[in-house]
């Protein structure tokens, strides 16, 4: 086994002092972007019930989110880019409306152990009453298609958040890694609707997966702050997701927040090899095929890679130092947390929900504040939905 990673496993192996547990546990923590979905939607799959991420890959259920100490989380309708046609649009439409109902039917079901919820307040009640509050986004504006009227619909839904787009264009504006490059040099016309439409009803418009142009576009046009709801640094991992520095300034200095992605080869560069296999995965037959196709088709690829590549996958210490970049360069009120588990995410020393007091323990080795690890956690995101709503 590589040294490194047997010292990581080794420092994980324990739990973190009492005093660090006793503060995760006064802290509320939110997670801006959560994949539970996925496996929600699968044949049999309860997130009522614990599961194991050994056993199963599975990284969010409701019990481990209470074990773990995670107070909320965004759990995000998620759509891969498929045919940007009415008939695609259509189907987009109707698989994130399934997804909705899905979410809704677990929270019915289960309503002694988790809410929706939609304000800050609403998460704040809910951590004191011990439960867990699940907010809702969506990842990719594939399924607003060309209908601004949908953008309601989504939020009459409990939608408080949108990613613009994901790895491929859309009819909303340009993704940082379509394959074929640009389609309309940023925000379209259309798109430019939908950040006025957002701002009037009080969705976060999330910038995460769009172009470094669709981002300016954003930021000019918005009247009220963004979000990046899981992104990192690209200086510290140059990947066209991520934020170069003058992005991530520009975002602080409209107030917004850019929160923190446990996805590995976002967080430490991986060699050329691994890089290069996992570009060919992302891009082939991006906006080409069916979305769920194309899901089951990345999946199973990524994840041979992933076994392939397990050497080099990001530890605990290279996420805080994403952290630690953000704050010496935007200040303290301008990161957050958006773990991308169930889609990705995950790192040595923080496998699922479950272990996420390491998180915390990570920052109290750094000399954080408990007010800055609030913040960090949580406080800072709700600053930035409570003032969502610009007409």
């Amino acid at each position: 086994m590589n040294p490194f990673l047997l010292s990581s496993l080794l420092l994980f192996s324990f739990s973190p002092p009492k005093k660090v547990q006793k503060l995760h546990q006064r802290i509320l923590t939110l997670d801006t972007h959560a994949d539970a979905p996925i496996n929600m939607m699968k044949p049999g799959f309860d997130v009522g019930k614990a599961h194991d991420v050994k056993a199963d890959g599975t990284q969010i259920d409701f019990p481990r989110m209470k074990r773990g100490g995670m107070d909320a989380m965004f759990f995000a309708v998620y759509l891969a880019q498929g045919p940007r046609t009415p008939e695609g649009h259509a189907r987009a439409k109707a698989d994130a409306l399934a997804i909705f109902d899905r979410i809704h039917s677990a929270l019915k079901q289960y309503p002694e152990l988790a809410e929706l919820a939609t304000t800050p307040a609403d998460a704040y009640r809910l951590e004191k009453a011990g439960k867990r509050a699940v907010f809702i986004g969506m990842e990719n504006g594939y399924p607003v298609g060309q209908d601004l009227s949908l953008l309601k619909t989504y939020y009459d839904l409990g939608c408080r958040y949108i990613t613009l787009s994901h790895f491929a264009n859309n009819v909303i504006c340009d993704s940082a890694t379509d394959p074929d490059g640009p389609l309309h040099n940023g925000l379209s016309a259309f798109g430019k609707e939908v950040v006025r439409e957002m701002n009037r009803l009080g969705i976060l418009i999330d910038v995460s997966h769009i172009s470094d142009k669709s981002f300016y576009d954003v930021l000019a046009l918005s009247k009220a702050p963004v979000i990046a709801s899981h992104s990192n640094v690209r200086a510290l991992c140059d990947f066209p997701r991520n934020m170069t520095d003058d992005m991530i300034k520009a975002l602080a200095a409209k107030g917004g927040v850019i929160q923190m992605n446990f996805v590995s080869d976002y967080l430490r560069k991986p060699s050329e090899a691994h890089r290069q296999a996992l570009t060919k995965i992302r891009m082939a037959n991006v906006g080409r095929i069916d979305a769920p196709a194309l899901e089951a088709w990345q999946k199973a690829r990524t994840d041979s890679v992933k076994k392939v590549y397990a050497h080099e996958r990001a530890t605990l210490k290279d996420l805080v130092n994403h952290i630690d970049y953000v704050v010496k360069l935007a200040g303290i009120d301008h990161v957050g947390i958006g773990s991308d588990f169930d889609g990705g995410g995950g790192v040595v020393g923080m496998e699922d929900v479950s272990e996420i007091e390491n998180l915390t323990a990570e920052l109290v080795s750094r000399g954080y504040s408990e007010k800055d690890i609030a913040k960090i956690w949580g406080g800072n995101l709700l600053r930035v939905l409570g003032q969502a709503k610009k007409e």
